[in-house]
């Protein structure tokens, strides 16, 4: 177990991140990690669920399917095969600003894997036959939420706690994924994908592992050339509803979300914040687990989480409990939430020093994988304008002392929250 005033030995301490711009505007981040031999490849694009039309919600989650099913120059089976060969694992996901494409290999395959990563962005083949199968498996994602009341709950809460369009779930909507084709996928696609963008909202290729840099900037200097455009973000266009709702559901169990105001991933406060969270939930220890589940026995999953991105902030806790439990389990949630801010809440040496265990702890995890640093470099360059080094975010966690933590406590404030419960009946919400 690595002690909270200790110093830890990072394998990518000593590296450095080297940050290049490519002709056409894409930004490269390449970290070498020392003693190992796989590499990982983590490149973020426009086009996140965020970009989609309102009347074609779920062009964001087609486009993530659809991407790992050819090429212009590869059907479907021949560009799986290829990679297959180089024994690179491939995937996409989507996220409010962007659909990343992400892959694992050994170091020794990178140059060959990276043609095929270039044109899954540049020239996806996007064909006829391609889009029923994946708007199937979209439609079958939206009906499976019915099957998963706690997520169901989440999603209702982001749509009443953040502005449109951030607000999205990013499964889409049945009319909007109905509304789509090849033809407009394809030319939505090559005006959204591409390299520049203001505000570091264009395209980025992240690279870590068992790689050499200058031969990296050189070969996608090549397969980018030619490679045309800018965006910008799409702009924020309502007001958070947030307050109180309820959404009906004959069922055992009531889902209990709270959402308030956090700084940003770039406010210097963001790390205070994560060190509360830790407090909050940071395993079987954690202040709710212990002050919801165990002393009280209120619910069956009690947990807290922080999302921070360039220009704001989120807390989110959750409950999951049963009918007869719901209205005293959501009392002490908001209870153990609002006493932060005053002196009875305060966090004591022993929850601080758990805390910043349990965060040095993962960045060391996060170390060994070359996958998540490639991801964190490319996260960190988009929020904060630079990637970190393991190094000086664990120093970053290490310079911060009980006081300082206490110190924000005693300024911070939650803003106006968001409660989401969903169940049998409706609960009575604190006073918002």
């Amino acid at each position: 177990m690595i002690n909270a005033q200790e110093g830890v030995n990072l394998r990518s301490s000593m590296s450095d991140i080297r940050v290049t711009t490519l002709s056409c505007g894409a930004i490269v981040l390449c970290e070498q990690m020392s003693g190992v031999r796989s590499a990982a490849i983590s490149c973020v694009i426009p086009g996140g669920s965020a970009y989609d039309p309102e009347d074609a919600q779920g062009r964001g989650t087609m486009w993530v399917k659809l991407l790992l099913r050819g090429s212009m120059t590869l059907s479907s089976r021949e560009q799986a095969a290829a990679f297959d060969r180089l024994g690179a694992s491939r995937g996409t996901d989507l996220g409010s600003y962007s659909v990343r494409i992400a892959a694992g290999l050994l170091g020794t395959q990178l140059a060959s894997t990276l043609p095929l990563i270039v044109e899954m962005v540049r020239t996806p083949l996007i064909e006829d036959a391609a889009i029923e199968p994946c708007r199937e498996l979209a439609f079958a994602a939206i009906e499976s939420m019915k099957d998963d009341p706690q997520e169901r709950a989440s999603h209702l809460a982001r749509d009443r706690h953040y502005p449109a369009p951030l607000n999205r779930s990013g499964l889409g909507t049945v009319d909007g994924l109905t509304a789509l084709n090849a033809a407009r996928l394809r030319d939505e696609w090559r005006k959204v994908a591409v390299p520049a963008g203001a505000n570091r909202s264009g395209s980025i290729f992240g690279f870590a592992g068992a790689i050499e840099t200058e031969k990296i900037e050189a070969q996608l200097e090549e397969l980018t050339a030619g490679w045309l455009g800018a965006t910008s973000e799409p702009p924020l266009t309502t007001v958070p509803l947030r307050g109180y709702a309820h959404a009906d559901d004959p069922s055992n169990q009531v889902q209990i979300l709270l959402l308030h105001d956090a700084p940003s991933e770039s406010d210097p406060d963001s790390v205070l914040e994560k060190i509360v969270v830790n407090v909050l939930s940071g395993g079987m220890a954690g202040r709710l687990f212990t002050q919801v589940r165990e002393k009280r026995g209120l619910c069956y999953s009690v947990s807290a989480g922080y999302r921070g991105d360039r220009d704001f902030g989120s807390l989110s806790a959750y409950v999951g409990t049963t009918p007869q439990k719901a209205q005293q389990s959501l009392d002490v949630l908001f209870e153990e939430l609002d006493s932060l801010s005053l002196p009875k809440g305060r966090i004591t040496q022993e929850e601080f020093d758990r805390a910043i265990t349990g965060m040095k702890t993962n960045i060391v995890f996060s170390g060994e994988s070359s996958g998540a640093r490639a991801a964190t470099i490319v996260s960190d360059y988009r929020r904060l304008g630079r990637p970190r080094t393991l190094d000086e975010i664990t120093r970053e966690v290490s310079s911060i002392s009980l006081e300082q933590v206490n110190d924000y406590l005693a300024r911070r404030r939650m803003g106006r929250i968001t409660v989401q419960t969903l169940g049998p009946t409706e609960l009575v919400p604190p006073h918002l």
